[in-house]
């Protein structure tokens, strides 16, 4: 690895920021500051180690101006190591996500708008939470006072690039622990020189000798998910490391021992219903809460979920409380108290020690709740919910045939990706299509008038639509599709997060849309046949409504095209024109 770093003076282990205490917010750091492109893909990189007298603590931040409160910092410290639980010898990857808190947003995020109206909703920046990616080292070492040597290099990041961050992490962190050389501020310097992270571009970036070449996909991309096309490979020496996805997942590694409950699974997750994930070790807890949250694709997910969580997290209380119903949360965990803690919970899934041998390892069973013990629980899905739709034996069938074949693991995670994003699409196309018939019909859009409203969702239309265009007509899986819209009529679904937050970005979607016909309605109108009969106060508040229109659309809010933008404003100039020299000076000062 030597090689890959080059030769350069080294800085002494403290220069990267020791993790003293600091003020709640965040350190103000415009775009053309240092450290902005850094700040693009990453909010900071972590070193945490165990102190035989502190526990875990916060050894390096960098960069050293970035502000993390207490509270942060802390759950940086819990969420970075496994607990004694975990047994996790040698090297150990996972991933944590943690609510922010407290504190501003640094302007270096002005340009989160411009990426997540490019990107694929389940790829967008989250707003008010981190990921933290671990690569966790555990191994004997005599001249530690306690016989292990323990730490953790952690990637902080507000983008859910899973793949791309451990990929990353690998690089970097053998080289970190094995030499315990400063490389870090080296290879954060290289990160600062990378491009912003562009959906439907492929970029090239280079880190410790090794260019790493992906593609973060667009959300104009077709469903079937390609791995990046490689440009200009004579020019890159050595040739790119090609990384087939940013954040997929082998979905079939994580699903290996629960394939026969994937239908359940996916109408839990549908459904947001809580869920708790009890795994062996952080890394089998993360994959299997990021693998279940990745099941609705196209979809958002849109509730709370933690890859893995820890009894000393500050939201311990909030989730446990029994003086409420459990919150919307996929829970991963790797502490059997919370078997005892949580088993007032609907559905718990407990998961055992992975076994990656020829054959597909023996399925969990689903058990009821009341066989759930607190002790020793053994591996199973506890839950009374019936799944409404049929198990898909054929593709249980070709995945097992996968299996006996040898065939390759990211074939079989291919095969059931596309199944599970035909059951998400079967289920969401009857409410996109009842969704498009309350958009305004075209022609009722009029330049000189305010445009008609959007009409109201109505559950109970949209229910008696399903009789005669709902996905048991069309979809190959059958089941009760009509009885999981309507959840044993407690519409589960309409009341759970994934309804509100698909609702409110298609509805924002279609106003847009409506905002955007009403302004290509003026455009092709006659502005001087309405200017004859109308007073100044009507013409300067057409004039103020036309720029407020063009700011939006030329901020990309609004989907026109740029000829439309053109007459725009070559209406505004001309109505200013008819308007009096005093009242052109005010709308047109100098």
């Amino acid at each position: 690895m030597d090689a890959l770093l080059g030769t350069g003076p080294r800085r002494a282990r403290g220069c990267l920021g020791a993790a003293g205490p600091t003020s709640s917010g965040r350190a103000a750091r415009t775009p053309a500051a240092p450290w902005a492109r850094f700040s693009a893909w990453l909010e900071c990189v972590c070193v945490v180690t165990f102190d035989l007298e502190l526990g875990q603590a916060l050894e390096l931040v960098y960069p050293n101006d970035f502000r993390l409160t207490d509270k942060e910092k802390s759950s940086i410290c819990y969420l970075s190591f496994p607990d004694s639980h975990s047994g996790c010898l040698g090297d150990t990857q996972f991933s944590f996500r943690m609510r922010q808190c407290g504190g501003q947003r640094s302007p270096w995020h002005a340009d989160d708008r411009h990426y997540n109206s490019r990107a694929p909703v389940a790829l967008q920046r989250e707003p008010a939470h981190y990921f933290g990616y671990v690569y966790f080292r555990q191994v004997k070492d005599s001249s530690v006072k306690r016989g292990y040597f323990q730490k953790s290099l952690v990637l902080v990041s507000r983008l859910p690039f899973v793949r791309l961050f451990q990929a990353l992490l690998s690089l970097i962190a053998p080289e970190y622990f094995d030499k315990l050389a400063p490389c870090l501020e080296a290879v954060c310097s290289e990160i600062d020189q990378w491009p912003a992270p562009a959906p439907g571009q492929t970029l090239n970036l280079p880190v410790m000798g090794v260019v790493v070449q992906v593609r973060i996909p667009s959300r104009v991309d077709k469903s079937e998910s390609s791995p990046p096309k490689q440009f200009d490979q004579e020019n890159l020496l050595p040739a790119p490391v090609v990384l087939a996805s940013v954040h997929e997942l082998d979905l079939f590694r994580c699903f290996r021992p629960v394939l026969t409950h994937m239908q359940t699974l996916w109408e839990l997750m549908l459904l947001g219903e809580p869920l708790l994930v009890l795994a062996p070790s952080p890394d089998v807890s993360s994959e299997m809460v990021l693998a279940l949250t990745s099941c609705l694709q196209p979809l958002r997910f849109c509730c709370d979920f933690r890859p893995y969580f820890t009894i000393h997290d500050s939201e311990f209380k909030e989730f446990t409380t029994r003086t409420q119903a459990p919150p919307n949360v996929v829970l991963g965990v790797t502490n059997p108290f919370f078997i005892k803690t949580l088993q007032h919970w609907p559905h718990i899934l407990r998961v055992g020690e992975p076994k990656m041998s020829g054959d597909l390892p023996k399925q969990v069973k689903l058990k009821k709740p009341s066989r759930l013990k607190t002790l020793d629980t053994k591996p199973g899905l506890y839950t009374a919910y019936t799944a409404h739709l049929h198990r898909d034996k054929a593709l249980l069938k070709r995945l097992l045939k996968g299996v006996q074949k040898k065939r390759p693991s990211d074939v079989q995670s291919a095969l059931l990706r596309r199944h599970l994003l035909e059951l998400t699409q079967s289920f969401i196309i009857p409410l996109e299509h009842y969704m498009a018939s309350l958009m305004p019909l075209q022609k009722s859009i009029t330049p000189w008038k305010t445009p008609p409203q959007i009409q109201p969702f109505s559950q109970d239309d949209f229910l008696r639509s399903l009789e005669h265009a709902g996905p048991q007509l069309t979809c190959i899986l059958k089941g009760d599709w009509l009885g999981l819209y309507r959840c044993v009529d407690c519409r589960r679904f309409f009341k759970s997060p994934h309804f509100d937050g698909w609702y409110r970005q298609r509805h924002k979607e279609m106003a847009l849309k409506l905002e955007a016909l009403h302004l290509e309605a003026i455009c092709e109108a006659n502005i001087e046949t309405w200017m004859k009969d109308k007073s100044e106060v009507e013409v300067v508040d057409l004039v103020l409504k036309l720029r407020e229109k063009l700011v939006r659309a030329q901020g990309h809010q609004l989907p026109v095209k740029e000829a439309t933008l053109q007459r725009a404003q070559l209406y505004i100039e001309t109505v200013i024109g008819s308007l009096p020299k005093d009242l052109q000076a005010v709308l047109c000062p100098p």
